[in-house]
């Protein structure tokens, strides 16, 4: 058994994440417990709320101390499998993928008892303490009062109902709008917080109404909500069905939660989720020195937790929001993270709900390119082709030209935080507003001029396309939108400074910008530079059949305007810079890395490589800017560029047991545990020492350690798909389609045989 959440389970479906535990109480008697997670339940401060918590017991209980016990993630089968006691109960928990239900499944030899009980902790309006605010992260700093509201919750005859509605005059949406001096455009910028309500409604066959009662789970006080079986029995089965919507009245959303748990149909959705999560593990896979299973291996585990953690990507395959970066479906009690949070409930993270911070995001979506998954990426794209009406509208407002401006760190109607553009009146000085500063950009000055992931994420589109072959048409209008920003912002910016929109050669001018959030106000930063270059290069290539001729003169005039990189000598070498020139360093990127990943301007098959192998090797770099945690991408750089020992060594790093019970639950790292932007780059790393692709090509084994045995199944460009093994130095593979197989190109140097 556990003892507590922090040595929780995942478990998942649809756009469900579960923690999984069983915990004994005061006398020692376990109990099943499940933190319920959604994509989309964000209140009005835009916290991402859990959707409360559920306590199952049985009587007799089989948990009980020195009897068997045994809880098991069913990887193949997306479940989560405990059995325990003598005679043994099995009790399977897993979610359906078609639709926002979960099941909980009790079956055993002989008759027991069940009691399930929701439980509730925002019962009454809770003020966030000052200091305490990264959950709704617009409102750090902010010096006024900031309000959870509470949850409705109560029986619907035999079943627990529960929800949260946003109170239409509490929403972060207008304080926001006014903040920022957009008003004017108000009614082009979407409303995602209003009206919306989450919850559910909790019920079994052969179950009924039984009590509400009071507790406390570590420091948080919470009610529950009981159901009985009406008498013991040998099965019992637990539902809880979920809805989220924006709708117009409660009744509305009432009665299509209730049409939803009308409709419950466990045999039929059984069979579809053992159906996808089989197809899911099917279409792709890295196993590591599979034929030798050693937990204490450090090779094994790379490979092990690579699966876990596609896993709990897997569980977001349906959602109206991506995965958090922060924590994803999975966050758990916070004094399990942190010892100073333990009188913070399960709903808190740091780094916001229903914001998102975009260098970190691209990280958990970038890998599901070579796994296969593309039907896990449109919650990602619809984040932004959702709000691309109101960024084009903030644009124009601000500036008076044309393109959409999202910022690095922006709330999920696309405008920036609130503590990002600032507080006239806190007391932290870092995110005081000063009078008559500029009313169009961020005051936090890690973040300010930062518009460059737009750009990665126009990249990832049109990346998925050639992928997959899927259309982009619906995304075509936010690709040529953000490339459009920076070529309209920066001629109207020099225009503005120096009379002219380019500089003497024709170029523009990049300034103010920054490389990053580290090299700061940074005239032609390395990484919007490759960003622009790379993205319109991909555009032209991928889709220019999508473009009309007048657009496709654009783009190919774009190309001439855009600056050329920066480049430095460092130690008798030269290398990339991270700009032409900076006024300081405030945090810890390697911008001067993107032009290698992920824009692609240096690789293995592109000239002027060793530029690239000289940057990493002769870069000034402190020691924080080559750690391993969270979203630090060390790995994947020097994968991109060869470099097999240090690929190798940053991912066993990357991708070793996490310390706590789930081996993929890392973190906090910089960010939160479970650290997904962690994972994801160690993904990407993985994958790119194993396989990459450059126009035609497809190089195996680029950067792949001589000692590491692989089994893989990836996808490549152009609807195709590599799979093989490479075991004792032997590579065997398979392409699909097989004419691609003349595009394949073995990279590694101590191969012994090489078959086809």
């Amino acid at each position: 058994m556990s003892r507590n959440s922090g040595e929780s389970m995942p478990c998942g479906g649809h756009d469900i994440g579960l923690n999984v535990w069983v915990e004994p109480d005061a006398e020692g008697e376990g109990e099943l417990l499940l933190y319920i997670d959604r994509a989309g339940s964000f209140d009005e401060n835009n916290q991402m709320l859990k959707l409360g918590r559920v306590r199952v017991r049985l009587t007799p209980n089989p948990f009980q101390p020195g009897m068997r016990f045994r809880q098991e993630l069913k990887l193949r089968q997306g479940f989560v499998e405990i059995v325990a006691g003598e005679p043994a109960v099995t009790i399977a928990v897993w979610v359906e993928v078609e639709q926002p239900v979960i099941h909980i499944e009790v079956a055993a030899g002989h008759a027991v008892a069940l009691e399930a009980r929701y439980e509730n902790w925002r019962q009454a309006p809770r003020t966030i303490p000052y200091e305490r605010r990264h959950p709704c992260a617009s409102w750090v700093s902010y010096p006024g009062t900031v309000t959870t509201e509470p949850d409705s919750v109560g029986f619907n005859g035999d079943a627990v109902r529960f929800y949260h509605r946003n109170r239409s005059d509490r929403l972060l949406y207008d304080f926001l709008v006014k903040q920022q001096g957009l008003e004017p455009v108000k009614e082009e910028i979407p409303n995602t917080q209003r009206n919306r309500t989450f919850g559910g409604l909790m019920r079994g066959p052969g179950l009924v109404a039984a009590d509400i009662s009071e507790g406390q789970h570590g420091q948080t006080p919470y009610r529950g909500w009981s159901l009985r079986s009406r008498q013991p029995a040998s099965q019992h089965r637990l539902d809880i069905v979920l809805h989220t919507a924006q709708c117009e009245t409660l009744d509305d959303w009432l009665a299509v939660l209730d049409a939803r748990a009308a409709g419950v149909d466990i045999d039929t959705a059984r069979e579809i989720a053992r159906t996808w999560w089989a197809d899911f593990w099917q279409r792709s896979h890295i196993c590591l020195n599979s034929a030798n299973p050693d937990p204490s291996d450090p090779v094994w585990q790379v490979g092990r937790n690579y699966q876990l953690f596609r896993y709990m990507l897997g569980c977001n395959r349906a959602g109206e929001y991506p995965t958090k970066f922060n924590g994803g479906l999975f966050i758990y009690d916070p004094g399990f993270v942190r010892d100073d949070l333990a009188d913070e409930s399960a709903d808190f993270r740091m780094w916001g709900g229903g914001s998102h911070t975009a260098q970190n995001q691209r990280l958990l979506y970038w890998p599901m390119l070579k796994s296969g998954d593309f039907d896990l990426m449109p919650p990602q794209f619809e984040y932004y082709r959702r709000a691309l009406p109101g960024a084009e509208a903030r644009t124009r407002h601000y500036w008076g030209h044309g393109g959409c401006s999202f910022t690095e760190q922006l709330e999920n109607f696309g405008l920036p935080l609130g503590w990002s553009w600032g507080w006239p009146e806190t007391p932290d000085p870092y995110h005081r507003r000063p009078p008559n500063f500029d009313p169009t950009e961020q005051m936090a000055p890690w973040i300010r001029y930062l518009y460059l992931s737009q750009l990665e994420f126009a990249l990832m589109m049109l990346k998925y396309r050639q992928y997959s072959g899927l259309p982009i048409g619906d995304y075509l209008p936010f690709i040529e939108s953000a490339i459009r920003f920076f070529d309209e912002h920066y001629q109207w910016q020099h225009f503005v400074n120096a009379i002219r929109p380019l500089d003497e050669n024709g170029h523009l001018v990049l300034f103010p910008s920054t490389a990053c959030e580290t090299y700061k106000d940074a005239l032609n930063p390395a990484d919007l530079v490759a960003g622009l270059k790379g993205t319109v290069e991909a555009l032209l290539e991928i889709a220019g059949d999508l473009l009309s001729e007048e657009s496709l003169g654009y783009y190919r005039g774009l190309l001439d305007r855009i600056p050329p990189l920066p480049f430095r000598a460092m130690q008798g070498h030269k290398t990339i810079a991270p700009a032409v020139s900076w006024t300081g360093i405030i945090n810890v990127e390697i911008p001067q890395l993107y032009p290698v990943h992920p824009y692609e301007l240096y690789g293995l098959t592109k000239p002027d490589l060793q530029v690239a192998i000289d940057t990493w090797r002769y870069g000034d770099y402190t020691a924080d800017q080559l750690s391993h945690v969270s979203w630090h991408q060390q790995a994947i750089f020097c994968a991109r560029m060869g470099l097999t020992e240090d690929a190798a060594r940053y991912t066993l790093l990357k991708l070793a047991d996490s310390g706590r019970r789930f081996p993929a639950f890392w973190g906090p790292g910089h960010d939160w545990t479970p650290d997904h932007n962690w994972g994801g780059s160690g993904m990407i790393g993985l994958q790119e020492m194993l396989m990459q692709c450059f126009g035609r090509q497809i190089l195996l084994l680029p950067a792949w350690p001589a000692g590491w045995d692989v089994e893989f199944k990836l996808h490549a460009h152009d609807i195709t798909v590599v799979e093989g093994r490479y075991v004792a130095g032997k590579l065997e593979y398979t392409v699909t389609p097989p004419e691609r197989a003349a595009d394949v190109v073995v990279m590694h140097t101590q191969l012994s045989e090489q078959t086809q």
